[in-house]
C-alpha cells in the first residue's frame, strides 16, 4: 500500500490559524436553505432501551450503550455496555422494530468496537491500576456468540478503528490518567501507544502487533501522549488524537508518523461561562484549546474533530482540518447557538465545556456526504451537509436520547444511529438507550419548537406552563419554571407556525432587577396584556406559595400569597397552573396536602376584587408506580380543562391525560371546612402523541392552552436537560 510521506506541519497560535466559517447568518437561516435536502431529513423511527438485553434477571441494573458498530449487512447493532462489562446486539432487520438479541460477557470492561463482517473487534480494559494497564483485543461472532482470537494489547485500550478493506486493525492505547493524582496533572507514566495488528482471513495475527511510539511529539506533555480516538481513511493512514496534549498525529499502517500538529485553540465570543440558573451568552474564552475527542475522516485529505475538552479546554465545537495541519472550517459558536435555540443548552454546564461536542461520524447519503456531531451534554446530533468539506453547512439537528457517545451511519440501509450512555434507573429516570433515525422524504419531525429566527439568540428550557392569548388565534405564553430561578421568564410564542416560534422573551422583574425566589409553574393571560403568574413554592428554599400579577413588560405588579388557612397544610408541591373566569383565578395545586384526602387535590379559587378564597376537591388517579398530580388547568367555554400526569418515563408512563370539569360545577366553598368534589371526564390521551416522536415517553406533561379560535396545544418539561434528553415537545391537538 503506498502512502504520501508529509511534511511536519504545526500550529503555533491557535487563534490566528483559524479559518473561520460560521453561519453566517442564524441557524433558521442555514437549516432552510439546503437544496440537497429540499425534499429529505432524518427523522427518529425508533428507540432501543438497552436494559432490554438482559434477557433473565433484574433490569433495574445499570446499563450503557456507548461506542456502536453493525454487521457487513447492517442488520444487527453491537454496542459496548461497559457498566455490565459486556457487548450488548440488537436486530434492527427491521429499524422501526427493534428488538433484543442479548450481551456477550467479557472479561474486563469494554472500551469500544469495530466490525467486520459478522465479527466484533473488541477492546477490552483489564488494567489492574493505573500504573499497571493492561489489556486486550477480543473476536466475537455476533451470530453465534462464539469467541475468536485474543490477543495481548500494549496497554489500556480506548477507541478501536477497522481499515476500510478489512486488512488491519488499530487501538488507541490511552493508559488514561488517574484524575485523583496531583489534579490530574500529566504526564503520568506510563505513556500511551497505538497499537496496529494484521487480520489474515478475518482473524487477528498477534504477532504482528506494531505498538506505534507517539511520546516526543505533543509540547504539553511530550512523554505522556495519552492518545484517545482513531479514524482510517481509503489509504490506509490512521489519524489519532491526543486530546489531553491538544494534538494530532498521523500515521502510516506501519506506526511511522507521518506528520503531527497542534489541535490548536479557539478565541469564543458571546458564551455562556457562568452557572447561575440563568443565560447570559455575553462571555468570553480567548485562545481556548480545542483537546479534541473523536475525530473521523472525512476523505483522504481532510478529518472532522469533536472539541469535548478535557483538561483544560474544550471549545464547544468542531473542526475540519487538511491532514497538512491547516484548519479549514471551524464551528466557533455556530452549532452551539443553534443548540441554544432549540431548548437544549446545558446551563448547568455552562463554566466547563457547554455543549461539550464529544462524538463524530461521516458518511455519504445518496451523493451528499455528511458529517454528524454528537453533543454529549445537550444530548443532540447535528446533521450536516459537507458537499464542501471546507464549508460544511448545518441541515438539522436530532434528539439523541441522553448523552450521546457514539454516532453510526449506515447509508447503504439510508439509517444513522445513535449509542447514549446515560442510565439513570437508580434515580427512577430514563434508562440508556439506542436510537435509530431514517432519511425520509418528508418534513423534520424535530424540533417541535424553537427560538430561531427572533430578533436575539434566546435562550430558554423547562417550559412549565401555558396560556393563550384572549385576542390572537395561535398567540400563547409561556413560562419557565425554578430551574432558572435568577432568570424566571415569559415567553411569548407563534404557534401559527411549524415548528412554533418562541419569538420573544419577557424578564419577569421586580424594579430594575430580575424577579428571585419564584417557582413559575402557571400562567394566564389577560385582555390588557398583563399576566397572572402562579409560582408552586418551596417554604424549604424560602421560595413562597403565591400569585403574582405581571404588567406587559414582565414588572411584578403585585403578589398575592396564598392565606394562613391553605397554607396551615401546606406541602412543597403546591400551584401547578392558573386560569381565570371572570373574576375569579383557579389555581391547580400539584398533589394532596396534609388535610386532602387520599388521590384528591384541591382546586383553589381566588377573587381579584373581593380577595376572598375558596377551593373545591378533584379526584385524581391512583397511580400503581410512583405518583400522579395535576400540572395545568384551563378554563374554556363551559369547562375547565385539567393535564393530569404520573411521573413514569418510558415503559412505564401510564397517566398523561387532559380531563374536563363542567364550568357550572366549579362553586368554591370557603377554606377550612368541608369541600366539595367535582366530576370529571376524560377529553384527551397524551401517550400516543408522547410515543409518536420514537424515543421514549417522557414524564413532565406540563402546560395545555387553547386559543381563542378554538386550538389546542400542550407543551412538556424539559427540566433545563438536567438529567433528561432535553427534548420539548410540542403538542398540536383537536378537541373536537
Amino acid at each position: 500500500m503506498l502512502h504520501r510521506q508529509r511534511e511536519r506541519a504545526t500550529l503555533t497560535d491557535g487563534a490566528r490559524q483559524v479559518i473561520t466559517r460560521i453561519l453566517s447568518t442564524t441557524a433558521l437561516a442555514a437549516l432552510a436553505s439546503a437544496p440537497a435536502f429540499a425534499q429529505s431529513n432524518f427523522n427518529r423511527i425508533a428507540s432501543f432501551d438497552v436494559s432490554r438485553n438482559i434477557l433473565e434477571g433484574d433490569r433495574a441494573v445499570e446499563t450503557s450503550a456507548e461506542i456502536i458498530a453493525a454487521t457487513e449487512d447492517g442488520t444487527i447493532l453491537v454496542y459496548t455496555d461497559s457498566p455490565l462489562g459486556v457487548i450488548g446486539m440488537i436486530d434492527i432487520e427491521d429499524p422501526s422494530n427493534p428488538q433484543p438479541l442479548g450481551t456477550i460477557a467479557l472479561e474486563g470492561e469494554p472500551t469500544s468496537v469495530a466490525m467486520l463482517r459478522a465479527r466484533a473487534f473488541v477492546g477490552i480494559n483489564t488494567s489492574e491500576s493505573y500504573t499497571e494497564p493492561s489489556g486486550k483485543l477480543a473476536i466475537f461472532n455476533v451470530r453465534t456468540k462464539e469467541a475468536g482470537k485474543t490477543c495481548d494489547l500494549s496497554g489500556q485500550p480506548d477507541s478501536v478503528a477497522m481499515a476500510t478493506d478489512g486488512s488491519f486493525v488499530v487501538v488507541a492505547i490511552e493508559n488514561e490518567r488517574d484524575e485523583d493524582l496531583n489534579d490530574g496533572e500529566i504526564p503520568q507514566m506510563p505513556a500511551g501507544t497505538v497499537d496496529i495488528f494484521s487480520i489474515t482471513d478475518g482473524t487477528l495475527d498477534c504477532d504482528s502487533r506494531i505498538s506505534a511510539d507517539l511520546t516526543g511529539l505533543a509540547e504539553i506533555a511530550p512523554s505522556d501522549p495519552e492518545p484517545e480516538f482513531v479514524s482510517i481513511n481509503d489509504e490506509g493512514e490512521i489519524v489519532v488524537t491526543l486530546q489531553e496534549n491538544n494534538h494530532i498525529a498521523i500515521l502510516n499502517s506501519d506506526g511511522a508518523v507521518l506528520s503531527h500538529f497542534s489541535a490548536g485553540a479557539v478565541d469564543l465570543q458571546g458564551v455562556d461561562i457562568f452557572e447561575l440558573g440563568s443565560f447570559h451568552f455575553t462571555g468570553q474564552q480567548e485562545g481556548r484549546l480545542r483537546e479534541p475527542d473523536s475525530v473521523k475522516w472525512l476523505d483522504n485529505d481532510h478529518f472532522a474533530i469533536a472539541n469535548e475538552g478535557d483538561y483544560n479546554g474544550g471549545s464547544r465545537g468542531w473542526t475540519v482540518f487538511n491532514q497538512d495541519g491547516t484548519v479549514v472550517y471551524e464551528s466557533g459558536t455556530s452549532f452551539e447557538y443553534a443548540i441554544v435555540e432549540i431548548g437544549h443548552y446545558p446551563e448547568g454546564r455552562s463554566a466547563n465545556k457547554g455543549v461539550e461536542p464529544e462524538s463524530i461520524e461521516s458518511a455519504t447519503f445518496g451523493e451528499t456526504p455528511m458529517v454528524f456531531v454528537g453533543a454529549e451534554r445537550a444530548s443532540v446530533i447535528g446533521v450536516y451537509d459537507a458537499t464542501d468539506a471546507t464549508a460544511p453547512v448545518l441541515r438539522q439537528l436530532l434528539p439523541s436520547g441522553i448523552g450521546p457517545e457514539g454516532i453510526l451511519a449506515l447509508p447503504e440501509r439510508g439509517l444513522l444511529i445513535s449509542a447514549n450512555e446515560t442510565d439513570l434507573v437508580e434515580d427512577g429516570g430514563a434508562r440508556a438507550h439506542v436510537m435509530i433515525y431514517e432519511l425520509q422524504d418528508a418534513a423534520a419531525a424535530f424540533p417541535t419548537i424553537t427560538s430561531a429566527g427572533a430578533d436575539e439568540l434566546i435562550g430558554w428550557g423547562a417550559l412549565s406552563g401555558l396560556a393563550a392569548s384572549p385576542t390572537e388565534p395561535g398567540r400563547l405564553y409561556a413560562v419557565n419554571d425554578s430551574f432558572f430561578a435568577m432568570q424566571p421568564s415569559i415567553f411569548e410564542i407563534d404557534a401559527t407556525q411549524t415548528p412554533a416560534r418562541i419569538v420573544r422573551a419577557i424578564p419577569v422583574t421586580r424594579g430594575p432587577d430580575a424577579a428571585q425566589k419564584l417557582d413559575i409553574e402557571g400562567i394566564h393571560a389577560n385582555e390588557n396584556g398583563s399576566f397572572w403568574l402562579a409560582s408552586e413554592g418551596r417554604t424549604d428554599r424560602l421560595i413562597p406559595h403565591a400569585l403574582y400579577h405581571v404588567g406587559p413588560n414582565g414588572r411584578i405588579l403585585k403578589e398575592v400569597p396564598f392565606p394562613a388557612e391553605l397554607l396551615a397544610s401546606e406541602k412543597r408541591f403546591g400551584a401547578e397552573g392558573i386560569t381565570r373566569v371572570g373574576d375569579t383565578l383557579w389555581i391547580a395545586i400539584q398533589r394532596e396536602w396534609a388535610d386532602d384526602p387520599e388521590n384528591h387535590v384541591k382546586l383553589v379559587a381566588y377573587n381579584i376584587e373581593t380577595e376572598e378564597w375558596g377551593a373545591v376537591l378533584y379526584p385524581k388517579a391512583s397511580p400503581d408506580t410512583g405518583w400522579v398530580g395535576l400540572s395545568e388547568i384551563t378554563a374554556k367555554g363551559d369547562w375547565v380543562y385539567i393535564l393530569e400526569r404520573d411521573n413514569q418515563i418510558g415503559a412505564a408512563a401510564v397517566t398523561k391525560h387532559l380531563y374536563r370539569v363542567p364550568l357550572s360545577a366549579m362553586e368554591p366553598t370557603p377554606l377550612g371546612g368541608d369541600l366539595p368534589v367535582v366530576t370529571k371526564e376524560l377529553a384527551y390521551d397524551f401517550m400516543s402523541d408522547l410515543k409518536a416522536p420514537g424515543g421514549y415517553v417522557v414524564d413532565k406533561l406540563e402546560g395545555f392552552a387553547i386559543d381563542v379560535d378554538g386550538n389546542a396545544y400542550a407543551v412538556t418539561d424539559n427540566d433545563g436537560v438536567d438529567d433528561s434528553s432535553g427534548e420539548t415537545h410540542f403538542i398540536r391537538l383537536n378537541l373536537q
